[in-house]
């Protein structure tokens, strides 16, 4: 049954009440719900924090390479590193020992600021 019209709003028999009151009933206690959710993520920054981590863990939830001990392979799946570039940072790495910090590999040829710049997000030196 549709209600369209004022009329149709009117005491139903067997119901027990006004059709008007109940309506008015839901959005007050709709409106309730929304101002305690608001309430609570404005009083509880910590709570608006986890849930944006859980949301970014979700969302972007990237495997790190390590770049002191990934093959030549792990390397190319790196946005700008082919065969040649994940050979030079092998080499490199034998040569020198592992890198101190992810900034280091800036020292292997063919890997500039620009480079770098892309891949920063996606390695770690453990």
């Amino acid at each position: 049954m549709k209600w369209r019209r004022e009329e149709d709003m009117k005491p139903i028999k067997g119901n027990g009440g006004c059709m008007k009151k109940s309506i008015i009933i839901s959005i007050i206690l709709g409106l309730c719900l929304i101002f305690s959710t608001v309430s609570f993520l404005f009083l509880n920054p910590k709570a608006v924090s986890a849930a944006e981590a859980t949301t970014a863990s979700k969302a972007g939830a990237i495997k790190l390479i390590n770049i002191n001990t990934a093959s030549a392979g792990e390397l190319t799946s790196l946005k700008g590193i082919g065969e040649k570039t994940a050979k030079a940072i092998i080499e490199y790495r034998q040569k020198n020992g592992p890198f101190k910090a992810i900034e280091d590999i800036k020292n292997v040829k063919g890997i500039g600021d620009k480079k770098f710049e892309a891949i920063k997000g996606s390695i770690c030196v453990k």
